[in-house]
């Protein structure tokens, strides 16, 4: 059903993984903290298990809080709240996911085992990591009236997923992955709220802040001003000081912006479904929904990921999006009556797309550089 395009002599003569973090608080704090943790670990620890667990813990507060507050109306004023042992494993566990992102590479230069499978697997869960923080995040605030409503959290999740997609385009561009400073500063502080949550309840966040400003409009301006006054304006910048000092890998402009074009056309197939649904899917089936978004989003950027690594150029078109043509079709126009049932077979798909192209460049990296992905013996060896 996928081809896995993978062209192994350019992974050979082409793969440099050149990162730049030059955020103050990854630099001063973060980076003492994970060399200090790293120590701790056994040599014989596999990086990528390291990366596969951080992962699993931002998929156990999904689904923890899918459980308690599938709908995101826990927090609502005269709802049943989330229990406080939740939002304190919330917090727990996001801290860990964010200190296993942090100590995985640092884990693989001390072992020698850095591959770009390594890579590969470090930002292609992180690029469906995001749709998981961000949905567990908004059952803090809700949907009531003192929460944030499903169509604003929906473009909300635009405006990261966006964020996420620049720093690969400035690689696919520059060659250098420049780390956005936007994203310790939102990990720490998601976990720290959590915390807080857990202590104080949730009734907290429903008291304004200033006059009617609450905690809610101040979470979402941050998240909306950090994309549009740091990450993009370095993005940009990064791009044009490249191409300024002639080291730019795509000079054509319409080269240079390819890996916008699949995203771009996700997200007006799947906002054409959000304002013209029939049954309103999105207040029906928001989460469904989200998860939906964040997954295609996720195989759209592993492929970007892959082609920026392999030096290969950047396919004008994501398959997953012909099928999702359809599907958004045969909702908005009534022709399929039933759209939960709808959204969730079309999410089922998507998942399991997105999990077989995953296994199968995986496979194919382990297979071409003779290494298993979650341990560190060679395949040959006894």
């Amino acid at each position: 059903l996928i081809g896995v395009e993978l062209i192994n002599k350019e992974f050979d003569n082409f793969f440099h993984f050149y990162a730049v973090d030059s955020n103050p608080l990854s630099v001063y704090v973060m980076h003492p903290f994970w060399n200090s943790v790293v120590k701790v670990l056994p040599t014989w620890l596999a990086p990528n298990l390291i990366t596969f667990t951080g992962f699993m813990f931002l998929v156990l507060n999904f689904l923890m809080l899918a459980f308690y507050d599938y709908d995101f109306i826990a927090s609502a004023h005269e709802h049943v709240h989330v229990p406080s042992w939740v939002w304190f494993a919330a917090g727990l566990f996001n801290f860990l996911a964010y200190t296993l992102d942090g100590v995985d590479g640092k884990q693989a230069r001390r072992t020698n085992s850095s591959t770009p499978l390594g890579e590969l697997f470090d930002h292609g869960l992180d690029s469906w990591a995001c749709i998981f923080f961000v949905t567990t995040v908004y059952s803090i605030f809700g949907r009531g009236e003192t929460g944030v409503s499903v169509a604003t959290l929906y473009y909300i999740l635009w405006v990261v997923l966006f964020s996420f997609i620049l720093s690969h385009w400035e690689k696919y561009n520059t060659g250098i992955l420049f780390l956005p400073w936007g994203y310790d500063a939102s990990q720490v502080t998601i976990s720290i709220v959590y915390i807080v949550t857990a202590v104080v309840g949730v009734e907290t966040w429903y008291k304004p802040i200033l006059w009617h400003f609450h905690y809610r409009d101040m979470f979402s301006i941050m998240i909306v001003a950090c994309s549009f006054t740091v990450t993009l304006p370095m993005s940009l910048y990064n791009v044009l000081k490249a191409h300024r000092n002639n080291t730019l890998k795509h000079s054509n402009l319409y080269e240079a912006f390819l890996p916008f074009l699949s995203p771009v056309l996700l997200f007006v197939l799947s906002t054409v479904w959000v304002v013209f649904s029939p049954s309103e899917i999105l207040e029906l089936q928001p989460r469904v929904y989200y998860l939906m978004v964040g997954t295609a989003f996720a195989n759209v950027t592993c492929k970007l990921i892959v082609c920026q690594m392999s030096n290969t150029r950047c396919h004008a078109l994501c398959w997953l999006l012909l099928p999702m043509t359809g599907v958004v079709g045969l909702a908005v126009t009534g022709t399929v009556t039933d759209e939960t049932m709808l959204l969730y077979c079309w999410t089922a798909v998507v998942i399991l797309a997105h999990i077989h192209y995953g296994v199968s460049v995986v496979n194919q990296l382990s297979d071409h550089f003779n290494i298993f992905a979650f341990s560190l013996k060679k395949p040959n060896s006894d």
